[in-house]
Parts: C-alpha cells; structure tokens; sequence
C-alpha cells in the first residue's frame, strides 16, 4: 500500500470533508428540535439545536442547555452519535463499513479517508480504518464498565447508559456529561473525589488525544521493534504537558478555598492531574473553573489551544507542531540548516505547515475573541472572552460561563470557531479553492528582506 503523501492538501478531500461534517450537523440539529428529542415533548429552538449538534459533531462540549435537562434519552442518543460520528470522523466510519462489506476502496477513497485522520503522510491502507473501529470500541467497552461500578449503584440500570455515554464522550474528547441529575451544568464537580470515575475519564481522554497513528504503532510494535518518530514525539510531549499542567494547578489553586484548598492531599493531586488531562481538548471539570486564579485560567487557556496529537479525537494546534516550534528556536541559533527533533531532520514542507496552522489559528481565535469582547455583556471580562474563543477552536468545551451569557452573534461567532476547529482552519481554506489544480512551479527572483 503506498504512502498517501499529503504534504500539499487535496482540495477535493478537504472539500469532501467540511461538506460532510456540515451535513451532519444540519441533520443532527433538525433531529434534535423535534418535539421527540426533549425531555418537555416540544419543539426546540433550531438556532439552539444547531449550537449543541455543532459542538457534539465538533466534539467541543460547549453548551447552551444541560444535557441531561433538556434532552430525553432520544435527544441523548443522538448526541452520543454525533459525538462518535465526530470523534472517529465520518469517513473513516463510512470507509469502515464499506470494507467490513467487503467493498474494494480505490486510493482516492483511502486518501479522503486519511484526509480525516490527518495532514501528514499517512500509511496502512485499509488496516488502520478496522483497527481503529475495533480498538475504539474496545476501549469505550472497557470504559463503561468501569465507570458503571460508580454509577450503576448511584442511577440504577439508567446508570448503565450514563457509563456508555461518559464512556463514549471521553474517549471522543467531547467533554459532554449526563451529571444534571446532580446539578445542572456542574460536569464531574460531585464526582471530584471519586478516583475511580476520574481517573478511567483521564486514561479514555489521554488514549483518544494519542491519536490512531500512535495506536497502529503500539499494534505493530513487534513488527516493527521500535517507536517512530511521531509516536516518541507525540508520548513526549503529552508526558510533558499532563505533568506539567497538574504542577501548575497544584502551585496555583493548592490554598484557593474554591477549588483544591479544602482538599486532602490525595484529592488534590487527583483533581490537579485529571484539570490538566481534561483541559487539552476533554472539557470536563472537577474543580470551579469560574472560581480558579488567573494563572490557572491562562495556564488552561495555554493547554487548551495546545490540545492533542494529530489523527485524534482531540483539538487544538496539536502537541507536534508545539514541538516543532519549540524546536525551531535551537536549530537556527544552532546555524543548522534544518530543524531537527530527537536526531532527525524534519521536512521543510512540515514546518511551512506548523507555521501556517499555527498563524491561522492564532487568527481564528483572534476574531473569535474580538467578536465575543465586543457582542458579551459587561459581566464578561477579556480573559473570559479569551478563554471561550481558544476552547471554541480547540474543540475542549471548558466555559467560564461566556456561552451562557453572549447572545446570538456571539454564538454563531463560536459555532463558526468550533467548525474549523474541528475540520481545521488548512482544510477550510483548501475546501474553498476553485481550482484543484496543482499550479506549475515557477521561477522568480530572489530577494532580501530584514527579519529582527
């Protein structure tokens, strides 16, 4: 099977995939007003519908109802779909029950579905897309009945369906919750000193932001006898980032009376570590996000545009482009002529790309945050409006309470942001280009321009 060299992006796969995702939202959200989908038998509002099925198919978890409130076991349903849908994406599901059909895929359909995996080269043809469906499913399973040993005894047999539903939002990166029976909108608040609930969240959230190249290594392990590059870089960095995120909010929130200051020890370390897990594309939240200390919000808003590793269930900029920024920096002092991570040279085309995704987020968030500060109450300050505009875009879900408060130009603002978020602001743009064509290479000459 040949490699499906993507290093310059296939308009028609990117187109094929923001179609996609945006026809499945339209249906999620039509399914979701209907009068069969809540809990009161009446119609919901579309615009409302279209907001909670963007940020389910987007596996954001951003909100403007309670889930459990709002939505009956339908509308509940529905939602765990849209998030799966999201989470594995679209076309590797179709692309799965083709093959389990026994339908021959040509490299154009493989190459769509690689699209939505990820923007670098991509290998293991039809393989990867069954294993991703088998150890997906195997992990949700796992996570289920784990949690069901917590919920089973605390919400009866509904209690099973909380368990496949958390299961399945965690892994997914979605950060959605059926805990409104507690509280509305307190996510995993009631549940902060349970370590068994916490802790199977974490491993599901960490196991999903590896991505399925990560896992098809670890598969292949014997096989192949070592790590590669990505994989090394992508345990890494996310080693770096849980650790160092749960030192951060230890520093910082250790005496707070509002979040870990009341805690035992055990607890703090718990909920310390499971707020830096879930604040890199989960959304969930076990402490008062509202009642942090500014470093701690800054520090989860670092996190959160940060997010996982790429051909995952989560968001953001993605941990390996960190690293080669990071990694940038040394190279050229070093006066090398390439930059190199971990002894190996990393391909030009890669870094144009870092430097692209990272500048068009960095502009994504900033209209999103500019809208948000100019459209939100005065209630709002700039570091909220901030915080939501990086957790729209990095599909985390984790709100100060802007979502709750902007109106309407503010959430179309954030339905706007979650999308590209999700499919990603180079496919965006790549769906949008009239012309498929690779344009032929020509010579111009060469000039100077000052940097620094």
């Amino acid at each position: 099977m040949p490699i499906l060299n993507k290093s310059a992006k296939n308009p028609f796969s990117a187109r094929t995939l923001v179609i996609g995702f945006f026809i499945i939202i339209v249906v999620g959200a039509f399914l979701l007003c209907l009068p069969i989908s809540s809990r009161t038998g009446s119609f919901t509002s579309y615009f409302d519908c279209l907001f909670t099925a963007t940020s389910a198919t987007c596996v954001t978890g951003l909100i403007v109802f309670d889930t459990y409130t709002q939505w009956n076991l339908f509308g509940q349903i529905i939602i765990a779909l849209l998030i799966q849908i999201g989470g594995l994406g679209f076309v590797t599901i179709i692309t799965f029950f083709n093959i389990a059909a026994g339908k021959k895929l040509g490299y154009r359909t493989i190459a769509v579905a690689a699209d939505g995996l990820t923007e670098s080269s991509f290998e293991g043809g039809r393989k990867i897309f069954v294993s991703i469906m088998k150890y997906s499913l195997i992990f949700e399973v796992s996570g289920a009945a784990l949690l069901a040993t917590v919920f089973v005894p605390r919400y009866g047999l509904y209690g099973i369906w909380v368990s496949i539903f958390m299961s399945v939002t965690a892994f997914c990166n979605a950060g959605f919750d059926l805990m409104g029976q507690e509280e509305q909108f307190s996510s995993l608040i009631h549940f902060n000193s349970e370590p068994i609930v916490l802790i199977t969240i974490a491993l599901l959230i960490i196991v999903g932001g590896l991505g399925f190249i990560v896992w098809e290594n670890f598969i292949n392990i014997r096989k192949v006898r070592k790590l590669s590059l990505h994989s090394y870089a992508v345990l890494i960095m996310t080693g770096i980032l849980i650790f160092g995120g749960m030192a951060m909010y230890l520093a910082a929130e250790w005496n707070n009376p509002d979040t870990l200051g009341s805690m035992s020890i055990g607890d703090k370390l718990l909920n310390s570590f499971f707020s830096s897990v879930t604040a890199r594309t989960a959304g969930y939240n076990s402490i008062s996000l509202e009642e942090m200390r500014d470093f701690s919000q800054l520090g989860t808003i670092f996190l959160m545009f940060i997010g996982a590793a790429p051909a995952s269930t989560g968001g953001g900029i993605k941990v390996t482009t960190l690293l080669v920024l990071i990694m940038i920096v040394p190279s050229y002092i070093s006066n090398k002529n390439d930059v190199e991570i971990f002894g190996h040279k990393v391909n030009k085309l890669a870094v144009y790309r870092t430097l692209v995704i990272s500048v068009l987020s960095m502009a994504v968030v900033s209209l999103c945050f500019t809208v948000l500060y100019c459209t939100t109450p005065d209630t709002a300050n700039a570091a909220e409006c901030l915080f939501e505009a990086v957790s729209a875009f990095s599909t985390t879900g984790l709100s100060v309470g802007v979502t709750a408060e902007c109106g309407i130009v503010g959430r179309i603002i954030l339905i706007v942001t979650m999308f590209i978020g999700r499919v990603g602001p180079v496919s965006l743009i790549m769906s949008l280009t009239l012309n498929g064509a690779k344009r032929k290479n020509v010579v111009v000459p060469e000039g100077q321009i000052i940097i620094g």
